[in-house]
């Protein structure tokens, strides 16, 4: 027995070093190589919010994790390409994906998706909120959202909503309101929502859900009314409009924007890019100019990112089925 000892001692060592090895081959990668790059995938072109918001994020998380953060676009299908490859791709914190309220609303719009929103993902932070604003010409004869609703109601059909583009979030947020009051508005549908302001501007459509960023360069004139905003309480851009939920109990509506990995990605990779992200959001530069876009930084914890996902996949699935809408 003597002398099989060092044969074991031997075995023994060999194990340990093959272990050893083996742990560090399957350690996340976000803790091995800062040389490689961390990619933020985008399902939408270079400008829009989302991409900007993707940037002035990516800027932060760079500093924090010390590593390249590259930014990369892949529009279409109303974020679904992008949403795909991010959960296709390995676990480990290199490829994330920064998406919308698209992500939650496309669960119920297209009868078939290639992911699922929810099981295919690993939440990582809500990045910030944006509501939106009630607007209608100056030929319509209501001034507050009762009044409109009460005109509504006595002229069913006279009333149109113009809608930039069909599933969205400011489309979606009319149907939300029809459903919620029994409102006959009918819709009219628009490529882009510069058109549709635009024909709300001069006239020929009367209502419409829009962004503050599209609604500040055209306070000035008297062209158009202020009727309600969709967050829960008044937005520091419009201190003096109430929020729509004043006057229709529960209603809220906001666009969001979020930060999501691949499912099962390590708890320990998430909280890192958690960690990191949320010094970006908090950064008061970051800050003021969502603030001056209309929107409120959120830096939500993965667990209540991920409870909030769930929520607003079924909150959506009841609108779009009210409204009939389907993926274009």
């Amino acid at each position: 027995m003597q002398t099989k000892r060092p044969t074991l001692r031997r075995a023994a060592v060999t194990l340990s070093i093959a272990a050893a090895g083996i742990a560090a081959a399957s350690m996340p990668a976000l803790a091995q190589d800062n040389a490689r790059p961390i990619r933020i995938v985008v399902g939408a072109p270079a400008g829009g919010t989302t991409d900007t918001l993707a940037r002035a994020v990516g800027r932060g998380m760079e500093v924090s994790l010390k590593r390249p953060v590259i930014v990369e676009n892949r529009g279409g299908a109303g974020g679904n390409i992008a949403a795909e490859m991010v959960a296709r791709s390995a676990p480990n914190g290199e490829t994330i994906l920064m998406s919308f309220t698209s992500h939650t609303i496309n669960a119920s719009l297209y009868p078939k998706l290639p992911f699922d929103p929810i099981k295919d993902f690993t939440p990582i932070t809500m990045v910030a909120t944006v509501p939106s604003v009630l607007i209608a010409n100056h030929n319509v004869p209501a001034n507050t959202l009762a009044e409109l609703l009460d005109h509504a109601k006595k002229h069913p059909g006279a009333l149109n909503f113009a809608i930039g583009g069909s599933g969205s979030s400011l489309h979606l947020a009319g149907e939300q309101l029809k459903m919620m009051t029994g409102a006959n508005i009918v819709n009219v549908a628009y490529k882009g929502t510069n058109p549709a302001v635009t024909d709300v501007l001069a006239g020929h459509v009367e209502l419409m859900f829009a962004s503050a960023l599209n609604v500040l360069p055209h306070l000035q004139g008297g062209k158009i009314k202020l009727l309600g905003v969709t967050s829960a309480t008044p937005m520091p851009q419009f201190p003096n409009v109430p929020p729509i939920g004043k006057t229709v109990k529960g209603f809220e509506s906001n666009a969001w924007f979020g930060l999501f990995g691949p499912a099962k990605m390590p708890a320990e990779v998430t909280q890192r890019l958690y960690e990191a992200a949320k010094k970006a959001i908090e950064d008061p530069a970051f800050v003021k100019k969502l603030e001056t876009d209309g929107g409120t930084p959120s830096a939500m914890p993965p667990q209540q990112f991920g409870e909030f996902v769930v929520r607003d996949v079924q909150h959506w699935a009841k609108v779009v089925k009210f409204s009939g809408a389907v993926a274009e």
